[in-house]
């Protein structure tokens, strides 16, 4: 078979790639990250021949046992290159293979299958459709719950490469997938629990699926994935709560669960890179009263004038925007901003900022006004 001319050739490593017009324009802040590259997370650190980090020397006795079948399924070291070269005529049968693999007795043999998906998923959209079509997607949803941290990691990214497709996506939730993805953001490894939340993320581009997505529990363990992930975690946690939140229930089950106290903290956490984007869903929770009131709650307000002082021109614009959605309807909260020292660097937004920026801080300062002058006609 042409694999193992192929597997000859080539030792190489894989390299790693990794509702209203405002909301139109802040949904700009997640374009570095929004549109999830295939394996943006996970990478192929264990299928590449790359060095070992630190930590995965410190846990070399809990790799997986050498797996026992042979041929195209017994490599656990096959690099993106090696993959992409097999030919249109091999890459049927090796589907094939793979997907038969999924549905053996031996997890190894699942877990390197899962892995060669996860590879041939990996860049090319006609590799994407073929699997789709194969009937890989519902043998690959059973080892998301896998005990095997590695089958469940392969198996997650292989669905998340997948899911990048369009049709996929459809294939993916009819398939039963949702309630299990949010079953390995809750217990998987770190990479697993990025994975699975990038997976949701394409998922949740089709409108009614966001919905299923907040139902079936997703929003907590985004928000623990927030709390404890990694700074690559973070950012996938945040991307994913922004596209759920686009929901009013999903707003509320985000308030419930936490999220403005993390999102009001990392505001005031300048040179993160995911302030910005943590201003993003703060404005759109301050679209529901729930939301509000959390935000003040939690000292969202001297964050967001401090956001007005210090932080980007992006940043005084989501940050203005957000004390405008708290401060439309509540005379306290106007005061509460009043009294933090608002008045000047909105005064200073006014007059320097973006064409944007300027409105809405205009728009806010004449609210600022308004108390006054109802309290001085009030007075004696």
């Amino acid at each position: 078979m042409r694999l193992g001319e192929l597997a000859s050739r080539s030792n190489k490593s894989a390299q790693s790639p990794s509702e209203d017009e405002d909301y139109l324009d802040l949904s700009h802040a997640f374009s570095d990250f929004s549109a999830c590259s295939s394996d943006i997370s996970g990478e192929l650190q264990r299928l590449a021949s790359l060095p070992p980090s630190e930590d995965v020397a410190k846990n070399e006795s809990s790799d997986p046992e050498p797996e026992p079948c042979l041929g195209f399924l017994q490599r656990e070291n096959f690099s993106t290159e090696i993959i992409e070269s097999i030919s249109p005529e091999d890459l049927q049968p090796t589907v094939k293979m793979c997907v038969d693999g999924l549905q053996s007795p031996s997890v190894a043999v699942k877990r390197s299958a899962a892995a060669k998906l996860r590879l041939l998923a990996k860049n090319r959209a006609d590799n994407r459709a073929l699997i789709g079509e194969s009937g890989a997607v519902p043998a690959l949803i059973p080892l998301l719950r896998c005990t095997d941290p590695w089958t469940q990691e392969h198996a997650v990214t292989a669905l998340l490469n997948l899911s990048l497709h369009e049709e996929n996506k459809t294939l993916i939730t009819n398939a039963g997938a949702i309630k299990s993805l949010v079953y390995v953001l809750k217990t998987g490894t770190e990479t697993s629990k990025q994975n699975a939340a990038c997976a949701l993320l394409n998922l949740s581009l089709i409108d009614d699926n966001k919905i299923s997505i907040g139902a079936c529990g997703a929003i907590p363990p985004l928000v623990s994935l927030l709390l404890n992930g990694s700074n690559r975690g973070k950012k996938d946690a945040l991307t994913t709560l922004y596209k759920l939140c686009s929901m009013k229930q999903n707003k509320e089950r985000a308030v419930s669960a936490g999220a403005v106290k993390l999102l009001v903290e990392l505001v005031a956490e300048q040179g993160t890179g995911l302030t910005e984007k943590a201003m993003v869903i703060l404005s759109s929770l301050a679209a529901i009263p729930e939301g509000r009131t959390a935000i003040v709650e939690e000292g969202g307000i001297p964050a967001l004038v401090e956001a007005i002082e210090d932080g980007s021109v992006k940043g005084k614009e989501f940050a203005v925007l957000t004390l405008l959605l708290l401060c439309a309807d509540s005379v306290r909260n106007r005061g509460l901003l009043v009294r933090e020292g608002g008045i000047p660097p909105l005064v200073a937004l006014s007059q320097t900022g973006t064409a944007r920026a300027k409105h809405k801080a205009e728009t806010l300062l004449g609210y600022l006004r308004e108390p006054r002058q109802e309290a001085s006609t009030s007075s004696p």
